[in-house]
């Protein structure tokens, strides 16, 4: 029997990509007389959804690591 290697790679534009191309061809064409900030917004806003979501964890495990220090050093006096 002969093995069939299978590789299935997606590549493409995505969704936030086509959904550029779509803003930017809408405001080219003066059918939307959006900012450019939000034309482009579908390749910021996942980005700082990203970044958000590290900043909270961060912030979460600082608190959480420094309520247990001053607790640990409570418990030792």
């Amino acid at each position: 029997m002969s093995e069939s290697n299978s590789n299935s790679s997606t590549s493409g534009i995505g969704f936030c990509g086509l959904l550029t191309v779509l803003f930017v061809g809408l405001k080219l064409t003066n059918y939307i007389g959006w900012s450019w900030l939000w034309v482009l917004s579908p390749l910021w806003i996942p980005l700082a959804i990203v970044v958000g979501i590290f900043v909270l964890v961060f912030v979460g495990l600082s608190l959480f690591a420094g309520v247990k220090y001053f607790v640990d050093k409570y418990k030792e006096d």
